[in-house]
């Protein structure tokens, strides 16, 4: 169950136009599918998210609920803060996820289908991402084999620049290791392999040079790194070889064994000028790593309740926003009225006059609406928070007001929603994991 780049901005039109659905973005990447939708009725919201995907893929919703998780409200935006994060990744503190979600949120708001609410929401979220990768070092120590060996390299080597880079054999891992290097600045990769073929494959995508295994002993003469991911059953580097290489070598060499069994000979790590790290001494680290990541994981989760805290009280407010606007533009409208009708019945005011009692006359209406915009955002958090806010209303007269407000909001959108008085409910609905 995923949605394609292709298919995404159809797929984010059908669910916007299920029954309760007002705001949506759809996340989904190569192991997590989610649906964040706003609904004003959670019950019907999960009924309907469930039935999009059940349209949406052709499966019945009983053979894939149990796969489902539902989140509302405030466990809605923990969740996103987490995914953001990088706290609810595979990789814990991986940084892809916060790209991801900024191009999803991005795709949501092209096609029209993200409101007040999740425009609100989502650019915190990022900005939230942002701030735990740079305040934080979650993201900052190796938790994956690959990046484990670059940093064990960067140790060595104060930079890749001017390296070149030997791949022995066409594991995915090795592959990946190599790239990484080469990423970080190596200047050459050579690709060896029993296949040549294979190997030429490979370095292809590198821009690189393919050579027959035939070649190994002369390629290690030339290599500053080399990374062996083959299946062979025995070692492939032997101490002999690597003796007669080291011979004239003043530079060191770095070696890189992530095959399981070992490709290189064990009793290569007692020669000089030679650093060799196997399977477990990477495994090792990544262990050390992701303990450190850990530590930091707190750090975070401090920081995401904080924001979820700072959302909420955004949210609280949220429907005292019209209520405010409303009150505020009745009373400057009185306001302009009285001094309208001062200037009409004192007509030899001079202009500084004038503006003197335009200043007094906007200080007595911004005094006197002080503490009741105080007390309505008071009320606004508490459980009977619709009758204060009806109440508000009814003692003010501002129907009229809000009547006007919400038809400018529809002659400009064509869509309305807002229900001053009703909270909106946040509904995050569903991952599905592969």
């Amino acid at each position: 169950m995923t949605f394609s780049p292709e298919i995404l901005g159809r797929s984010l039109q059908r669910l916007s136009h299920m029954k309760s659905i007002l705001e949506c973005v759809i996340i989904s990447t190569c192991n997590r599918m989610e649906l964040y939708v706003v609904s004003d009725q959670p019950h019907t919201g999960r009924y309907y998210s469930k039935m999009f995907l059940e349209s949406e893929f052709g499966i019945a919703k009983e053979d894939f609920i149990d796969s489902l998780y539902v989140k509302e409200d405030h466990e809605a935006i923990r969740h996103l803060f987490q995914v953001v994060a990088g706290l609810d990744s595979m990789v814990l503190g991986e940084t892809q996820i916060l790209g991801q979600v900024k191009e999803a949120f991005l795709v949501a708001q092209r096609q029209k289908v993200t409101g007040t609410i999740f425009n609100e929401l989502f650019k915190q979220a990022i900005t939230l991402g942002k701030r735990v990768h740079s305040e934080t070092e979650i993201g900052q120590h190796a938790v994956s084999v690959s990046y484990a060996a670059v940093e064990l390299g960067k140790k060595m080597f104060s930079t890749f620049t001017d390296k070149t880079v030997l791949l022995l054999g066409a594991g995915e891992t090795g592959e990946l290791t190599a790239k990484h290097l080469y990423e970080a600045g190596a200047e050459r990769v050579i690709v060896v392999n029993r296949t040549l073929e294979k190997a030429e494959e490979v370095a292809k995508r590198f821009y690189g040079e393919a050579r027959p295994i035939s070649r190994l002993a002369e390629s290690l003469r030339e290599v500053d790194i080399v990374v062996s991911s083959t299946g062979a059953q025995g070692a492939v580097i032997e101490k002999d070889v690597v003796e007669q290489v080291l011979d004239k070598r003043l530079t060191p060499l770095f070696l890189i064994d992530i095959a399981v069994p070992r490709d290189i000979d064990p009793d290569i790590h007692h020669l000089d000028n030679v650093f060799l790290y196997d399977i477990d001494d990477l495994n090792g680290m990544i262990k050390t790593n992701l303990d450190l990541r850990q530590k930091e994981a707190a750090k975070v989760e401090e920081m995401i309740t904080e924001e979820v805290n700072r959302f909420q009280e955004w949210i609280t407010t949220l429907g005292v926003v019209p209520l405010i606007t409303a009150l505020r533009e009745k009373a400057l409208m009185i306001q302009q009225e009285t001094m309208e009708s001062i200037e009409r019945k004192l007509p030899d005011l001079t202009e500084r006059e004038k503006r003197v009692l335009r200043k007094h006359t906007k200080s007595i209406v911004n005094q006197m609406l002080r503490d009741p915009l105080a007390r309505i955002k008071e009320l606004a958090a508490t459980k009977d928070r619709e009758q204060a806010l009806e109440m508000f209303v009814h003692i003010f007269a501002l129907e009229e007001q809000l009547q006007a407000m919400e038809q400018k909001k529809e002659d400009r959108s064509g869509v309305s929603y807002n229900r001053a008085s009703q909270p909106i409910s946040l509904v995050g609905e569903v991952s599905v994991r592969s």
